[in-house]
This record gives C-alpha cells, structure tokens and sequence, in this order.
C-alpha cells in the first residue's frame, strides 16, 4: 500500500512540472494566493474539498487531494469552452469535472478525459502550498 502511495505522489510530481500550452484553451495569467485554513475557504480543510475561484478563461477549481496537494483546473472545458453556458464543475461524487453545456467529464485527479466529446484534458494550473499558503500559478 505505501509503494503505491508513493508510486502516485511520484506520478503526480511528475505531472505537476510538465505544464505546456492547452491545444485549444488559451493561456491567460494566472497568479493568486489563498489561505486554505481561513474559515472563508472551509471546504479546503477537508481532502476532496473544493472551492471555486474567479480568474483563468472560466473561472478556477482549487481541490485537496491531502494533506499537502491542491490541484487547480480552469472551469474552461476543452471542447466548448467559447461557450457562455459552459463551466466545469465538480461531480456530486466529487471524483469527476463535468461540463455543464457539453457533458464531457474529466478524472479530478489528472484532468483526463473520461467521456463526452473533448478530446482534450482540463487544463491544469500550478499550486505549491506551504502549510499555511497556497499559490495558484502558471
């Protein structure tokens, strides 16, 4: 149990460094700082919590995998993300990212593509969080 603990905080390191420009959501800056243990952002004090942020192409959804990882996606979905009526939101289950618009569905751990029409994943932003802090960048 703790290699494939470690085999997947490995993984998502490894994903985590390798940041490129989406194929077909454009790239905006991005730059803001929260502090997860604020009442505020209380959903974040829990792993699989989740809040969502304004900024990005459509918004941005911070979520805690642990203790010490956040990952952040644009709301943008891949597949219609021109459209006004379209966001990402986080499935009742709380393990997928669905299009509100096209109902393409994304893995919450890696942004990939699960169903639906997108052929390309979520688009990812950097965190790094400190104990105290999270930085949401790119």
């Amino acid at each position: 149990m703790k290699k494939s603990l470690l085999v997947f905080a490995l993984m998502l390191s490894l994903v985590g460094c390798d940041y490129y420009n989406h194929p077909t959501i454009p790239n905006v800056s991005v730059d803001f700082t929260i502090y997860p243990n604020d009442v505020m952002y209380y959903r974040l004090n829990t792993y699989g919590g989740y809040e969502y942020f304004t900024g990005g192409v459509n918004g941005i959804i911070v979520y805690r995998l642990d203790e010490w990882t956040f990952l952040a996606y644009d709301r943008a979905c891949s597949f219609d993300y021109e459209e006004p009526a379209s966001w990402l939101y986080v499935a009742p289950d709380g393990l997928r990212l669905v299009d509100s618009l096209c109902g393409s569905t994304f893995n919450i751990l890696d942004g990939s593509v699960l169903s639906g029409p997108a052929k390309w994943p979520a688009r990812m932003y950097k965190t790094r969080y400190d104990g105290m802090k999270l930085r949401v960048y790119n």
